[in-house]
């Protein structure tokens, strides 16, 4: 499969746990599905106020400079590792 195939089935899949990921597992593949499909951050940091909005902003902030191919195969190796843990 394509690399981007790779990524939106990833993305589809991932949708369908039967159980809920930890809060820096979710953030881990937000921030890689961000950086895949954004790009590098282009969003003001949210005020210290908003905490969950600030953890994601700061997950998503991390992986600055890396690729969107790298970002997308780390995602989908991201999104295998939860499905494999939480879909039984």
């Amino acid at each position: 499969m394509a690399p981007q195939a790779d990524f939106d089935k990833a993305a589809e899949d991932v949708k369908k746990l039967t159980k809920r990921p930890t809060d820096d597992e979710l953030k881990e593949l937000y921030s890689l599905y961000k950086q895949s499909t954004v790009g590098d951050i282009n969003i003001a940091c949210p005020g210290i106020l908003d905490l969950k909005a600030k953890a994601k902003w700061d997950s998503w902030n991390l992986k600055k400079g890396l690729s969107k191919e790298d970002a997308m195969s780390a995602y989908v190796s991201k999104a295998h590792e939860l499905i494999e843990k939480y879909s039984h």
